[in-house]
Protein backbone atom coordinates (compact mmCIF):
# COMPACT_ATOMS: atom_id res chain seq x y z
CA UNK A 1 0.00 0.00 0.00
CA UNK A 2 1.01 3.53 -0.52
CA UNK A 3 2.15 5.08 2.63
CA UNK A 4 0.79 8.47 2.52
CA UNK A 5 -0.90 11.20 -0.12
CA UNK A 6 1.78 13.04 -1.52
CA UNK A 7 2.65 16.65 -0.68
CA UNK A 8 0.44 19.13 -2.82
CA UNK A 9 3.96 20.76 -3.47
CA UNK A 10 7.64 19.98 -3.54
CA UNK A 11 9.55 16.94 -4.59
CA UNK A 12 7.42 13.35 -2.59
CA UNK A 13 8.73 10.14 -2.70
CA UNK A 14 5.91 7.87 -1.63
CA UNK A 15 6.87 3.72 -0.97
CA UNK A 16 4.93 0.37 -2.28
CA UNK A 17 5.91 -2.96 -1.03
CA UNK A 18 5.55 -4.94 -4.28
CA UNK A 19 5.58 -3.71 -7.71
CA UNK A 20 2.42 -5.21 -8.62
CA UNK A 21 0.59 -2.11 -6.63
CA UNK A 22 2.17 0.13 -9.51
CA UNK A 23 1.42 -2.59 -12.12
CA UNK A 24 2.96 -3.59 -15.55
CA UNK A 25 1.26 -0.42 -17.43
CA UNK A 26 2.04 2.28 -15.19
CA UNK A 27 5.72 0.75 -14.13
CA UNK A 28 6.66 0.81 -18.19
CA UNK A 29 4.41 3.92 -18.33
CA UNK A 30 7.57 5.80 -16.92
CA UNK A 31 10.44 3.13 -17.38
CA UNK A 32 9.94 2.22 -21.26
CA UNK A 33 11.36 -1.38 -22.38
CA UNK A 34 14.49 -0.43 -24.02
CA UNK A 35 16.42 -1.68 -20.72
CA UNK A 36 14.79 -5.52 -19.68
CA UNK A 37 16.68 -4.92 -16.39
CA UNK A 38 14.16 -2.10 -15.04
CA UNK A 39 11.65 -3.62 -16.63
CA UNK A 40 8.12 -4.82 -15.04
CA UNK A 41 8.61 -8.02 -16.13
CA UNK A 42 11.95 -8.46 -14.89
CA UNK A 43 11.45 -6.54 -11.64
CA UNK A 44 8.31 -8.53 -10.98
CA UNK A 45 9.80 -11.87 -11.44
CA UNK A 46 12.40 -11.45 -8.59
CA UNK A 47 9.59 -11.21 -6.59
CA UNK A 48 6.93 -13.42 -7.88
CA UNK A 49 9.78 -16.20 -7.27
CA UNK A 50 10.73 -15.00 -3.82
CA UNK A 51 14.64 -14.45 -4.94
CA UNK A 52 13.87 -11.26 -3.24
CA UNK A 53 11.78 -10.55 -0.17
CA UNK A 54 11.88 -9.88 3.57
CA UNK A 55 13.15 -13.66 3.93
CA UNK A 56 16.26 -13.10 1.32
CA UNK A 57 16.99 -9.33 2.69
CA UNK A 58 15.65 -7.79 -0.11
CA UNK A 59 12.19 -6.37 1.28
CA UNK A 60 10.64 -4.65 -2.07
CA UNK A 61 10.28 -0.97 -1.85
CA UNK A 62 9.81 0.76 -4.87
CA UNK A 63 10.04 4.19 -4.84
CA UNK A 64 6.84 6.79 -6.67
CA UNK A 65 8.14 9.98 -7.00
CA UNK A 66 5.39 13.05 -7.45
CA UNK A 67 6.41 16.52 -8.07
CA UNK A 68 3.93 18.84 -7.33
CA UNK A 69 1.48 16.51 -6.10
CA UNK A 70 1.44 14.51 -9.52
CA UNK A 71 2.82 11.35 -10.20
CA UNK A 72 6.32 11.92 -12.26
CA UNK A 73 8.11 8.53 -12.16
CA UNK A 74 9.52 5.17 -10.16
CA UNK A 75 12.31 3.61 -9.01
CA UNK A 76 13.40 0.11 -8.10
CA UNK A 77 14.26 0.39 -4.57
CA UNK A 78 14.48 -2.07 -1.47
CA UNK A 79 14.66 -2.03 2.01
CA UNK A 80 17.95 -4.43 2.97
CA UNK A 81 19.03 -6.28 5.63
CA UNK A 82 22.54 -6.91 4.66
CA UNK A 83 25.09 -5.63 2.17
CA UNK A 84 25.10 -9.08 -0.08
CA UNK A 85 24.32 -8.77 -3.93
CA UNK A 86 24.77 -5.10 -3.91
CA UNK A 87 28.27 -4.92 -5.60
CA UNK A 88 29.12 -1.87 -4.26
CA UNK A 89 30.83 -2.64 -1.25
CA UNK A 90 29.97 -0.85 2.27
CA UNK A 91 30.72 -3.82 4.47
CA UNK A 92 33.68 -2.14 6.37
CA UNK A 93 31.16 0.75 6.94
CA UNK A 94 28.33 -1.28 8.27
CA UNK A 95 31.63 -2.99 10.15
CA UNK A 96 32.37 0.81 11.85
CA UNK A 97 28.35 1.50 12.92
CA UNK A 98 28.69 -1.89 14.61
CA UNK A 99 31.64 -1.90 16.28
CA UNK A 100 30.60 1.31 17.83
CA UNK A 101 27.09 -0.44 19.15
CA UNK A 102 24.87 1.46 16.35
CA UNK A 103 22.86 -0.43 13.65
CA UNK A 104 23.73 -0.06 10.16
CA UNK A 105 20.63 -1.88 8.74
CA UNK A 106 18.07 -2.18 7.49
CA UNK A 107 19.34 0.57 4.73
CA UNK A 108 17.30 1.94 1.32
CA UNK A 109 18.87 0.18 -1.63
CA UNK A 110 17.57 1.70 -5.52
CA UNK A 111 19.28 -0.77 -7.61
CA UNK A 112 18.55 -4.23 -9.58
CA UNK A 113 18.98 -6.85 -7.75
CA UNK A 114 21.81 -9.55 -7.82
CA UNK A 115 23.02 -6.64 -11.56
CA UNK A 116 26.05 -4.70 -11.35
CA UNK A 117 24.82 -3.05 -15.15
CA UNK A 118 24.44 0.60 -15.08
CA UNK A 119 21.36 1.59 -16.40
CA UNK A 120 18.58 3.82 -15.39
CA UNK A 121 17.08 3.80 -11.75
CA UNK A 122 15.29 7.11 -11.55
CA UNK A 123 12.63 6.62 -14.32
CA UNK A 124 11.61 9.93 -14.13
CA UNK A 125 10.88 11.07 -18.63
CA UNK A 126 10.72 14.30 -20.21
CA UNK A 127 9.64 17.74 -18.34
CA UNK A 128 9.22 16.65 -14.89
CA UNK A 129 13.16 15.62 -14.94
CA UNK A 130 13.84 19.20 -16.63
CA UNK A 131 11.77 21.12 -13.79
CA UNK A 132 13.90 19.05 -10.95
CA UNK A 133 17.03 20.27 -9.00
CA UNK A 134 20.13 17.28 -7.54
CA UNK A 135 19.15 19.07 -4.25
CA UNK A 136 15.45 18.19 -4.51
CA UNK A 137 16.41 14.82 -5.07
CA UNK A 138 18.91 14.09 -2.27
CA UNK A 139 16.22 16.08 0.41
CA UNK A 140 13.84 14.16 -0.80
CA UNK A 141 15.77 10.54 -0.10
CA UNK A 142 16.84 11.72 3.15
CA UNK A 143 13.28 12.64 4.12
CA UNK A 144 12.41 9.38 3.65
CA UNK A 145 15.37 7.67 5.04
CA UNK A 146 14.39 9.38 7.94
CA UNK A 147 10.17 8.47 7.73
CA UNK A 148 11.08 5.02 6.69
CA UNK A 149 13.20 4.86 10.13
CA UNK A 150 16.31 3.75 7.77
CA UNK A 151 20.12 4.55 8.30
CA UNK A 152 20.89 5.26 4.97
CA UNK A 153 20.16 5.22 1.32
CA UNK A 154 22.44 4.06 -1.16
CA UNK A 155 21.70 4.33 -5.25
CA UNK A 156 23.60 1.92 -7.21
CA UNK A 157 25.22 1.95 -10.67
CA UNK A 158 23.09 4.61 -12.76
CA UNK A 159 23.11 5.96 -16.28
CA UNK A 160 24.49 9.26 -17.45
CA UNK A 161 21.38 10.89 -17.67
CA UNK A 162 20.72 10.15 -13.56
CA UNK A 163 24.24 10.79 -12.92
CA UNK A 164 23.67 14.79 -14.03
CA UNK A 165 20.42 14.36 -11.92
CA UNK A 166 22.00 12.97 -8.33
CA UNK A 167 25.53 14.77 -8.82
CA UNK A 168 25.96 17.78 -6.06
CA UNK A 169 28.45 19.43 -4.13
CA UNK A 170 29.43 17.41 -0.79
CA UNK A 171 27.23 14.56 -2.07
CA UNK A 172 28.53 11.09 -0.96
CA UNK A 173 29.65 10.03 -4.90
CA UNK A 174 31.67 6.80 -5.06
CA UNK A 175 33.37 5.33 -8.53
CA UNK A 176 34.21 2.24 -9.57
CA UNK A 177 35.86 0.47 -12.62
CA UNK A 178 34.28 -2.55 -14.75
CA UNK A 179 35.38 -4.03 -18.24
CA UNK A 180 32.76 -3.15 -21.01
CA UNK A 181 33.13 -4.79 -24.92
CA UNK A 182 32.28 -2.21 -27.56
CA UNK A 183 30.92 -3.04 -30.82
CA UNK A 184 33.02 -0.77 -33.69
CA UNK A 185 30.52 -1.95 -36.80
CA UNK A 186 32.30 -5.06 -36.24
CA UNK A 187 30.68 -7.47 -39.18
CA UNK A 188 32.10 -10.81 -37.60
CA UNK A 189 34.85 -11.56 -34.52
CA UNK A 190 37.25 -11.79 -36.84
CA UNK A 191 36.75 -7.87 -37.44
CA UNK A 192 36.94 -7.43 -33.90
CA UNK A 193 40.36 -9.26 -33.61
CA UNK A 194 41.67 -7.53 -36.65
CA UNK A 195 41.84 -4.22 -34.04
CA UNK A 196 43.87 -5.88 -31.73
CA UNK A 197 47.62 -6.62 -31.82
CA UNK A 198 49.33 -9.03 -33.20
CA UNK A 199 50.28 -11.27 -29.95
CA UNK A 200 46.46 -10.40 -28.29
CA UNK A 201 45.03 -11.56 -31.63
CA UNK A 202 46.73 -14.99 -31.73
CA UNK A 203 46.64 -15.37 -28.01
CA UNK A 204 42.62 -15.07 -28.53
CA UNK A 205 42.54 -17.37 -31.70
CA UNK A 206 44.73 -20.37 -29.72
CA UNK A 207 42.31 -19.79 -26.52
CA UNK A 208 39.38 -20.63 -29.35
CA UNK A 209 41.48 -23.23 -30.72
CA UNK A 210 42.29 -25.40 -27.91
CA UNK A 211 38.01 -25.26 -26.74
CA UNK A 212 37.36 -26.48 -30.09
CA UNK A 213 40.00 -28.98 -29.69
CA UNK A 214 38.54 -30.68 -26.22
CA UNK A 215 35.72 -31.62 -28.33
CA UNK A 216 33.63 -28.51 -26.96
CA UNK A 217 30.41 -27.24 -29.20
CA UNK A 218 27.74 -24.52 -28.42
CA UNK A 219 24.52 -24.18 -28.55
CA UNK A 220 21.94 -21.34 -28.17
CA UNK A 221 18.61 -21.15 -26.61
CA UNK A 222 16.00 -18.13 -26.47
CA UNK A 223 13.74 -18.03 -22.73
CA UNK A 224 10.68 -18.57 -25.26
CA UNK A 225 11.86 -21.98 -26.58
CA UNK A 226 14.12 -23.04 -23.23
CA UNK A 227 13.24 -26.74 -22.68
CA UNK A 228 13.05 -27.67 -19.05
CA UNK A 229 15.99 -29.98 -19.24
CA UNK A 230 18.06 -27.05 -20.61
CA UNK A 231 16.98 -24.76 -17.59
CA UNK A 232 17.71 -27.50 -15.20
CA UNK A 233 21.19 -28.05 -16.34
CA UNK A 234 21.86 -24.36 -16.30
CA UNK A 235 20.15 -23.87 -12.69
CA UNK A 236 22.76 -26.63 -11.67
CA UNK A 237 25.67 -25.01 -13.28
CA UNK A 238 24.30 -21.76 -11.62
CA UNK A 239 24.37 -23.32 -7.82
CA UNK A 240 27.90 -24.87 -8.41
CA UNK A 241 29.28 -21.34 -8.72
CA UNK A 242 28.05 -20.42 -5.40
CA UNK A 243 28.43 -23.26 -3.75
CA UNK A 244 32.34 -23.26 -4.72
CA UNK A 245 32.41 -20.27 -2.91
CA UNK A 246 30.65 -21.29 -0.04
CA UNK A 247 27.41 -18.95 -0.65
CA UNK A 248 23.91 -19.63 -1.24
CA UNK A 249 22.68 -18.72 -4.67
CA UNK A 250 20.69 -15.83 -5.25
CA UNK A 251 18.13 -16.73 -7.82
CA UNK A 252 15.77 -19.54 -7.41
CA UNK A 253 15.02 -22.04 -10.23
CA UNK A 254 11.34 -20.47 -10.37
CA UNK A 255 12.78 -16.96 -11.12
CA UNK A 256 15.22 -18.32 -14.34
CA UNK A 257 11.76 -19.85 -15.24
CA UNK A 258 9.90 -16.56 -14.99
CA UNK A 259 12.57 -14.82 -16.46
CA UNK A 260 12.77 -17.21 -19.55
CA UNK A 261 8.83 -16.68 -19.95
CA UNK A 262 8.22 -13.07 -19.31
CA UNK A 263 11.69 -12.39 -21.07
CA UNK A 264 11.20 -14.13 -24.69
CA UNK A 265 14.00 -13.78 -27.23
CA UNK A 266 15.30 -11.10 -24.90
CA UNK A 267 16.60 -13.84 -22.64
CA UNK A 268 19.29 -16.23 -24.09
CA UNK A 269 21.21 -19.19 -22.69
CA UNK A 270 24.65 -20.85 -24.17
CA UNK A 271 25.12 -24.33 -23.35
CA UNK A 272 28.46 -25.97 -23.89
CA UNK A 273 28.28 -29.22 -24.90
CA UNK A 274 31.39 -32.00 -24.65
CA UNK A 275 30.72 -35.47 -25.84
CA UNK A 276 26.68 -35.69 -26.35
CA UNK A 277 26.05 -33.87 -22.35
CA UNK A 278 25.93 -30.02 -21.14
CA UNK A 279 29.16 -28.94 -19.17
CA UNK A 280 28.40 -25.46 -18.99
CA UNK A 281 26.14 -22.64 -19.73
CA UNK A 282 25.77 -18.68 -19.36
CA UNK A 283 22.82 -16.74 -19.38
CA UNK A 284 22.48 -13.28 -21.15
CA UNK A 285 19.69 -10.85 -21.51
CA UNK A 286 19.66 -8.23 -24.78
CA UNK A 287 18.30 -4.86 -23.70
CA UNK A 288 18.00 -2.00 -26.74
CA UNK A 289 21.39 -1.45 -27.78
CA UNK A 290 23.31 -3.43 -24.67
CA UNK A 291 23.93 -7.21 -24.19
CA UNK A 292 23.95 -8.17 -20.07
CA UNK A 293 26.12 -11.09 -19.30
CA UNK A 294 24.92 -12.16 -16.19
CA UNK A 295 25.27 -15.89 -14.82
CA UNK A 296 27.94 -18.35 -15.73
CA UNK A 297 28.48 -21.77 -14.12
CA UNK A 298 30.30 -25.52 -14.62
CA UNK A 299 30.57 -28.65 -12.96
CA UNK A 300 34.37 -29.06 -14.32
CA UNK A 301 37.25 -26.97 -15.00
CA UNK A 302 38.31 -27.32 -18.88
CA UNK A 303 40.86 -24.58 -20.57
CA UNK A 304 39.72 -21.83 -21.19
CA UNK A 305 36.35 -22.83 -21.39
CA UNK A 306 35.06 -19.77 -19.01
CA UNK A 307 35.66 -17.20 -21.21
CA UNK A 308 34.71 -18.72 -24.30
CA UNK A 309 31.38 -19.33 -23.02
CA UNK A 310 31.30 -16.09 -20.87
CA UNK A 311 32.95 -13.46 -23.12
CA UNK A 312 34.02 -15.07 -26.89
CA UNK A 313 30.28 -16.36 -27.17
CA UNK A 314 28.96 -13.45 -26.33
CA UNK A 315 31.00 -10.93 -28.39
CA UNK A 316 29.25 -13.24 -31.12
CA UNK A 317 25.89 -12.59 -29.97
CA UNK A 318 26.51 -9.10 -29.63
CA UNK A 319 27.61 -8.84 -33.49
CA UNK A 320 25.73 -10.84 -34.58
CA UNK A 321 22.37 -8.71 -32.89
CA UNK A 322 23.86 -5.74 -34.01
CA UNK A 323 24.09 -4.42 -30.48
CA UNK A 324 26.54 -1.42 -29.80
CA UNK A 325 27.91 -2.46 -26.02
CA UNK A 326 28.63 -5.75 -24.01
CA UNK A 327 28.27 -5.36 -20.44
CA UNK A 328 29.79 -8.30 -18.99
CA UNK A 329 29.03 -7.51 -15.16
CA UNK A 330 31.50 -7.06 -12.58
CA UNK A 331 35.46 -7.76 -12.01
CA UNK A 332 37.64 -8.50 -14.42
CA UNK A 333 40.92 -7.68 -15.49
CA UNK A 334 41.35 -10.82 -17.35
CA UNK A 335 38.87 -8.77 -19.28
CA UNK A 336 41.10 -6.60 -20.42
CA UNK A 337 43.44 -8.52 -22.08
CA UNK A 338 40.32 -9.63 -24.51
CA UNK A 339 39.47 -6.13 -25.56
CA UNK A 340 36.60 -5.25 -23.32
CA UNK A 341 37.55 -1.36 -22.01
CA UNK A 342 37.69 0.26 -18.68
CA UNK A 343 34.78 2.01 -17.85
CA UNK A 344 33.64 4.31 -14.37
CA UNK A 345 30.57 3.11 -12.67
CA UNK A 346 28.77 5.26 -10.27
CA UNK A 347 26.79 5.52 -7.01
CA UNK A 348 25.45 7.86 -4.94
CA UNK A 349 24.95 7.32 -0.41
CA UNK A 350 23.83 9.30 2.40
CA UNK A 351 23.88 8.10 6.09
CA UNK A 352 22.29 9.03 8.82
CA UNK A 353 24.13 9.26 11.12
CA UNK A 354 26.13 12.94 11.34
CA UNK A 355 29.03 12.02 13.10
CA UNK A 356 30.29 9.10 10.17
CA UNK A 357 29.52 11.36 7.58
CA UNK A 358 32.86 12.72 7.29
CA UNK A 359 34.86 9.74 7.41
CA UNK A 360 32.62 8.27 4.63
CA UNK A 361 33.15 11.38 2.50
CA UNK A 362 37.12 11.33 2.96
CA UNK A 363 36.63 7.32 2.11
CA UNK A 364 34.51 7.89 -0.77
CA UNK A 365 37.30 11.05 -2.05
CA UNK A 366 40.17 8.54 -1.64
CA UNK A 367 39.08 5.70 -2.59
CA UNK A 368 37.55 7.95 -6.37
CA UNK A 369 41.42 9.09 -6.69
CA UNK A 370 42.32 5.11 -6.41
CA UNK A 371 39.72 4.37 -8.83
CA UNK A 372 41.12 6.92 -11.51
CA UNK A 373 44.60 5.81 -11.56
CA UNK A 374 43.05 2.26 -11.89
CA UNK A 375 41.31 3.22 -14.88
CA UNK A 376 43.98 5.43 -16.56
CA UNK A 377 46.31 2.42 -16.27
CA UNK A 378 44.11 0.20 -17.97
CA UNK A 379 43.62 2.35 -20.51
CA UNK A 380 46.87 1.74 -21.36
CA UNK A 381 47.29 -1.66 -21.42
CA UNK A 382 44.16 -2.08 -24.07
CA UNK A 383 45.51 -4.45 -26.23
CA UNK A 384 43.89 -2.36 -29.73
CA UNK A 385 46.75 -1.43 -32.62
CA UNK A 386 47.47 2.25 -32.17
CA UNK A 387 47.12 4.41 -35.45
CA UNK A 388 50.45 5.31 -37.02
Amino acid sequence: MTEHTPAPSGLDILTVDSITTIGRDHWNRFAGTGNPLVSYDFLEALEASGSVSRDTGWQPCHLKFHLDGHWIGVAPAYRKFHSMGEYVFDWAWADAWQSHGLPYYPKLVVAIPFTPCQGPRLMIPGPARADLAPEQLHQALDQLMVRKDLHSWHLLFPDERDQALLHQVDSLHRTGCQFHWFNRGYQSFDDFLAQLTSRKRKSIRKERRQVAEQGITFEHWAGDALPDDVLDDFFLFYNATYLKRGMRPYLNRDGFRLLAERLGNRLRIITAIREGQRIAAALFIMGEDTLFGRYWGCLEDYNHLHFETCYYQGIDLAIHEGLARFDAGAQGEHKLVRGFEPVLTHSWHNVAHPGFRDAVAHFCQEEAEGVARYRDAALDALPYRQES
